[in-house]
């Protein structure tokens, strides 16, 4: 057993500073490895790289849509960068990805006034034809409108689904308007329509088009289908609610293109004694185009990155494996989700919690555990570890995101959420405006430390976090 003397040089080592770890006060009852923890969040507080991670990241292949230049770009980085924070086990997994490709677009108003639209075509949507649409607009205000819009209001025209999205800390607001985004096409097309533009599913008020996918309906056709910037949307409305009649000239190139080759990433901090038991840290590694993908998910990937090597350097290793999973396609797909739960269907009865960052680079603030709202000792420990931090134990059942959701959906993966503070994510979410410098490092850095305290506690309280949920027949 190590002295108390080389365990503080080792974590000084590790943190790379002379600061020494505080000494706390342990209840008499309280297990050694949450001291472990502990010292792991200071080092965590003094010595992160979170941010070096994002930088290399979108520096190294920028937008990285699944099957772009930039996808075997992210996923070369990432295998390289993996190895060299001295993860174990680092290798890639194939996904085979749909391909989707934006081409050019020109949105117009022509009629009252000339004005170009900020706008961007939804992912997956058709395109025009090469001359383009133009029509007048028929404007509703939400899909309850569309659906109850008369057809013979809606044939020919375009329709402009004008309904605004709320900002919210916990991101409630975006699950109403990305309905709006993934259907109003084909309830449109349904009453004869020609094309939809919607106002982005965004908070903010910028001349930037947020986009994100659309879905269409098998039994309707497949119109064009775009979104604007609100600022734009605006102006729209406006001109609209004065009475005038709007006409828009619309050209979009997007289409398909043959499916390709991509891959999930993987890299381990192998457990101690129980190693065949995963703590699974996911993050989506695919980002839409428009941007650099540094919020949407730079930030999740450098999250889990540095959560894992900080558990890593943590003079005590964790006992259960910490793996991270950087997946493909979540974007436009979720193929890369369903690939690792297809290679691993024989081992996911083994994932003992599933976490997902996906929330950009928003401060933590609340933890939400498989059992809640039954508040198990186990729980209350890593509760308390988050305590100091400002995160509440919150009685929401967690989700677990897109990839570890589906992967709860399918296999019984109990998720285990760090809800991260929203109220500015969706300014930028699937926007060009999704850079580097709209990074905030010290709100990332507090993400990553929440993160990390639950899997590191999830990865050596073996007796007291157990699988919860059983794999889905």
């Amino acid at each position: 057993m190590r002295s108390p003397t080389l365990v503080l040089a080792f974590i000084l080592a590790a943190c790379g500073s002379a600061t020494p770890v505080p000494a706390t006060h342990a209840p008499v009852d309280e297990p050694a490895w949450m001291q472990s923890v502990r010292d792991a969040q200071h080092c965590a507080e003094t010595g992160a790289h979170t941010f070096d991670h994002v930088q290399g990241l979108t520096d190294a292949a920028g937008p990285r849509l699944a099957g772009s230049p930039g996808d075997p770009l992210a996923v070369a980085w990432a295998l390289a960068h993996m190895q060299e924070i001295g993860l174990a086990n680092v290798h890639s997994e194939p996904v085979t990805v749909h391909v989707w490709q934006r081409g050019d677009e020109h949105v117009e108003m022509i009629a009252p006034v000339p004005h170009r639209l900020a706008a961007a075509a939804l992912g997956g949507s058709v395109g025009t034809p090469p001359e383009g649409i133009e029509a007048d607009v028929v404007r509703v205000a939400s899909l309850d409108e569309l659906r109850a819009l008369p057809a013979d209001q809606a044939a020919g025209h375009i329709v402009f689904v004008d309904q605004r999205m709320e900002r919210t800390r916990d991101g409630s607001g975006y699950g109403t308007g990305v309905m709006v985004r993934i259907s109003s096409a084909s309830i449109a097309a349904e009453r004869g329509a020609l094309a939809v533009l919607i106002r982005s599913v965004g908070t903010d008020s910028t001349r930037f088009a947020h986009t994100g996918v659309v879905r269409y309906d098998d039994a309707q056709p497949r119109i064009p289908a775009a979104a604007i910037s609100n600022a734009d949307a605006d102006v729209l409305a406006r001109t609209i609610e004065g009475g005038a009649s709007v006409r828009i000239r619309m050209t979009l190139g997007c289409h398909d293109a043959p499916d390709a080759q991509s891959a999930n990433v993987i890299g381990e901090v192998v457990g101690s004694d129980r190693a065949s038991e995963v703590v699974l840290l996911g993050a989506h590694l695919d980002s839409w185009d428009l941007g650099r993908g540094a919020v949407d998910d730079g930030a999740g990937v450098a999250i889990v990155l540095e959560a894992a090597r900080q558990i890593s350097i943590s003079p005590t290793p964790p006992r259960r494996t910490v793996r991270v999973v950087l997946f493909a396609n979540e974007e436009n797909g979720g193929a890369g989700a369903d690939a690792y739960a297809a290679a691993h269907a024989s081992e996911l009865a083994s994932h003992v919690i599933g976490m997902e960052a996906d929330f950009g680079d928003g401060r933590a603030w609340a933890l939400r555990t498989p059992d809640a709202p039954a508040r198990t000792a186990a729980w209350a420990r890593v509760a308390s570890l988050l305590e100091p931090m400002g995160v509440v134990w919150d009685a929401e059942e967690p989700r677990g995101g897109a990839d570890i959701g589906a992967m709860h959906e399918t296999g019984g993966v109990p998720p285990a959420d760090v809800e991260q503070d929203g109220t500015r994510y969706f300014d930028l979410h699937h926007t060009a405006n999704d850079v580097l410098t709209e990074i905030d490092r010290e709100s990332l850095d507090h993400a990553m430390r929440a993160v990390m305290t639950v899997a590191y506690a999830a990865a050596m309280d073996v007796d007291g976090i157990a699988r919860v949920a059983q794999p889905a027949p």
